[in-house]
């Protein structure tokens, strides 16, 4: 790569990572083309992102976008999105995957470094649209138990007549 594209790199990891709420940092040895396609798509679908940066322009691209705590050794595969639990979630679903050849390193989640204990706690939460089917069903609950009510109700006026 030439200075210039190093730079241009920088420019838009620094843009993509200032507008990240999540990123996850993770070891990648051992995957193979296809399967690295597989976190790619997952990512996709999740609407995160997927990249390999070497560890230098990446760690000039956190310090420009204010990442904090995060640090990169050997080989690095980055996922980066806006919403936190999907971005940890398509991490988690790749670490168990392909377990032992993709692992989850560490993250950082609203700029500030976490550990992995975090971003697996995070994968296991709910996404956004899981949370508002469950409200709309607590919601929904008095109405459903009062509908109930009153055919059981008017079954029963019904025997009685």
């Amino acid at each position: 790569m030439t200075k210039e594209q190093k730079r241009q790199l920088v420019a838009e990891l620094t843009d993509a990572f200032s507008g990240a709420n999540a990123i996850v940092v993770c070891d990648y040895k051992g995957l193979t083309c296809q399967e690295l396609e597989k976190v790619r798509q997952l990512a996709a679908e999740n609407e995160a992102k997927v990249k390999v940066v070497k560890n230098k322009l990446a760690m000039l691209a956190f310090k420009n976008a204010e990442v904090e705590g995060l640090e990169l050794k050997d080989t690095n595969l980055l996922v980066w999105g806006e919403d936190q639990i999907a971005t940890c979630k398509v991490a988690d679903k790749a670490a168990t995957e392909f377990k032992g050849r993709f692992v989850i390193k560490s993250g950082a989640l609203e700029k500030k470094a976490v550990d992995l204990a975090t971003i697996e706690a995070m994968a296991k939460l709910p996404s956004r649209d899981e949370l508002i089917g469950m409200l709309l069903n607590v919601w929904q609950a008095p109405i459903r138990n009062f509908t109930i009510g009153l055919d059981a109700l008017r079954k029963k006026r019904e025997e009685e007549a």
